[in-house]
C-alpha cells in the first residue's frame, strides 16, 4: 500500500528562530512517556482493566468445588416437660463438600462471554493510551503555538509603539494629521489586547500541559517528522477498519453478548451436582447418668454422600425474560459496533482532510509571509516619499503579523492532525518515541497472572497511588524565552 512520509515542517525555523537547544530542553518523546507513567486517566483506565480480568475467575467460580464449616453450639437453658435423658447442652460440627457436574453450559459461557469482554478492555486500554498521547501531542503543540504567538504579538507591539512615537514627531512638525496619530494609537490598543489574549491563550496550553504531563513544560524542541501516512483517505480509511482499537473492542462486545444469551438460555436446563458430608455432635460430656444408662450416646457422628439433580419446570417467565434481554442486548451490540465503525470512518477520512488542507495553507502561508514582508518593506520606501501614507503602513503592518500567525497555526494542526490521524489507524508505536520496553504497558499480562488462581486469599497488595498530584505546581505564567524569536 503506497505511503507517504508527512513533509518535514519547518517548526523549529518559523516558531523557535534559532538553532540553540536549551541544555534542560524537553522533547515531545519525553512528554509522552511521562505521561505515559503519570497520567491519572490512563493509570485509572489500566486499573479498571485489571478488575474486568477478575470477572473471568468470579465466572469461573461457579464452576468449581464447594468447601464448608458450619459448627454450632446450642444451650438448651429451659426444656419441659423435663426430659432426663436430653443433655443441657450440645456441639455440632458439619463438613460438606459440593461439586458442580452440569449446570446447563452457563459456567462455561460465563466464562468465554467474560474472556471475549476482558479482550474488549484491552483495546480499550490501547485506545484510552492513544487518546492520552494526542492531547499530549495537542497540549505540547499548543505550547509551542503559544509561545510563538505572544513572541509574535509583543514584536507586534514594538514595532506599533515605534510607529507611534515616530507619528507624533511628524504630527508635531506639521508633517502628518491628528488623524494619522488616531490611527496609529488604534492600532497599538488592538495590538496590546491581542497580546493578552496570546498571553492567557499560552498560559492555558501550559497549565493543559501540566495537567496531562504532571509537570510544567521546559523549553520544548520541535517534535519529529511523522513517517508512515497514508497516500489517501481511502487507503487510512482501510488501515483504521483493520486496526482501530475502538472498532476491535465493540466487536468483541459483540462476540461476548452471542455468549450471554447461552447463559440465559442454560437457566431452563437442569443442573447436576455430588455432594459429600460429615456431622459430628457431641454434649461436651453435660449429659445424665439416666442418659447413660439408657445407651443414649454424648457423641454422634454421620457421614453422607451423593448427587442432586435439579430440574426446572417452571420458574414464572423469568428465563424467558432473560434470553429475550440478552438477545436484544445483542442487537445493540451489534449496532453500536456499526455505530463505532462509521465514528472510524468519519473520524480518519475528517482528520486526512485537516492534514492535508493544514499542508496546503502551510505552503501558502510561507509566500504570504515573504510577500508581506516585502510589501511592508516597500510601503515603508514609499511613505518616505509622501506616495503612502500612515494607514497604508498600518495595514502593511497587520497584514504581515496576520500572515506569521497564520503560518504558525497551520503547522501546529498540521502536525497535531497527522498524528491524531495515525492514531486513529492505531500506527503509533510507543517504541518510536522513546518510551522504553518496560515502561510499555501490557493488559494481558495481568490476565495471565490472574486467571490461573483459585485460593481464596490470594489477594493482590494494597493498592497506592501511581500518579502524581499538582496542587503543588505553580502557576503557569506567559514568560517566554528570549531565544524564541517572532
Amino acid at each position: 500500500m503506497p505511503r507517504r512520509p508527512i513533509p518535514r515542517l519547518a517548526i523549529l525555523a518559523a516558531l523557535l528562530g534559532s538553532t540553540f537547544v536549551p541544555a534542560q530542553a524537553e522533547t515531545l518523546q519525553e512528554a509522552l512517556a511521562a505521561a505515559n507513567r503519570n497520567n491519572p486517566t490512563l493509570t485509572a483506565v489500566r486499573a479498571g482493566q485489571r478488575a474486568t480480568d477478575e470477572n473471568y475467575n468470579i465466572q469461573k467460580a461457579s464452576g468449581l468445588p464447594d468447601l464448608g464449616v458450619t459448627s454450632t453450639y446450642t444451650e438448651f437453658a429451659r426444656t419441659r416437660p423435663l426430659n432426663p435423658l436430653l443433655s443441657p447442652r450440645d456441639l455440632s460440627t458439619s463438613l460438606s463438600l459440593t461439586v458442580p457436574l452440569y449446570s446447563g453450559g452457563r459456567v462455561r459461557n460465563g466464562m468465554t462471554g467474560a474472556k471475549r469482554r476482558i479482550e474488549a478492555g484491552q483495546f480499550d486500554v490501547r485506545s484510552a493510551e492513544l487518546a492520552i498521547f494526542s492531547q499530549v501531542v495537542a497540549a505540547y503543540m499548543d505550547v509551542i503555538r503559544g509561545q510563538s504567538l505572544v513572541a509574535l504579538s509583543r514584536n507586534n507591539v514594538e514595532v506599533l509603539e515605534v510607529n507611534l512615537r515616530a507619528t507624533n514627531n511628524r504630527f508635531q512638525v506639521g508633517d502628518l494629521t491628528r488623524t494619522d496619530v488616531a490611527q496609529s494609537e488604534s492600532r497599538l490598543s488592538l495590538a496590546r489586547g491581542d497580546l493578552k489574549t496570546a498571553e492567557a491563550t499560552l498560559i492555558e496550553a501550559r497549565e493543559r500541559y501540566v495537567q496531562l504531563v504532571g509537570h510544567a513544560p521546559v523549553d520544548l524542541q520541535a517534535p519529529p517528522p511523522l513517517p508512515g501516512l497514508p497516500a489517501s483517505p481511502d487507503d487510512a480509511v482501510e488501515i483504521a477498519l483493520a486496526n482501530n482499537p475502538d472498532l476491535a473492542a465493540a466487536r468483541k462486545q459483540r462476540e461476548a453478548s452471542v455468549y450471554d444469551v447461552r447463559v440465559a438460555r442454560g437457566q431452563r436446563l437442569p443442573t447436576v451436582s455430588g455432594f459429600v458430608s460429615g456431622v459430628y455432635g457431641t454434649d461436651l460430656g453435660s449429659g445424665s447418668h439416666a442418659a447413660a444408662a439408657a445407651g443414649v450416646a454424648g457423641d454422634n457422628d454421620s457421614v453422607q454422600l451423593g448427587a442432586r439433580l435439579t430440574l426446572p419446570l417452571y420458574q414464572g417467565g423469568g428465563p424467558a425474560a432473560q434470553v429475550r434481554q440478552s438477545q436484544a442486548r445483542e442487537q445493540q451490540a451489534m449496532e453500536q459496533e456499526t455505530a463505532v465503525e462509521r465514528d472510524v470512518i468519519a473520524q480518519t477520512r475528517s482528520l486526512f482532510a485537516s492534514w492535508q488542507a493544514s499542508n496546503e495553507v502551510i505552503a501558502s502561508s510561507r509566500v504570504a509571509v515573504d510577500a508581506a514582508a516585502l510589501s511592508l518593506q516597500g510601503v515603508r520606501a514609499e511613505n518616505t516619499v509622501g506616495t503612502r501614507t500612515i494607514l497604508d503602513i498600518l495595514n502593511a503592518e497587520q497584514e504581515a503579523f496576520s500572515a506569521r500567525v497564520q503560518l504558525v497555526t497551520a503547522e501546529r494542526n498540521a502536525y497535531v492532525a497527522s498524528f491524531s490521524l495515525l492514531a486513529a489507524m492505531n500506527q503509533i508505536d510507543p517504541a518510536d518515541f522513546g518510551i522504553s520496553g518496560s515502561d510499555i504497558y501490557d493488559p494481558s499480562v495481568n490476565f495471565d497472572r490472574v486467571k490461573g488462581k483459585w485460593s481464596d486469599w490470594s489477594d493482590d497488595p494494597a493498592p497506592l497511588p501511581i500518579s502524581s498530584r499538582t496542587v503543588d505546581s505553580p502557576a503557569q505564567s506567559a514568560t517566554i524565552s528570549t531565544d524564541i524569536k517572532p
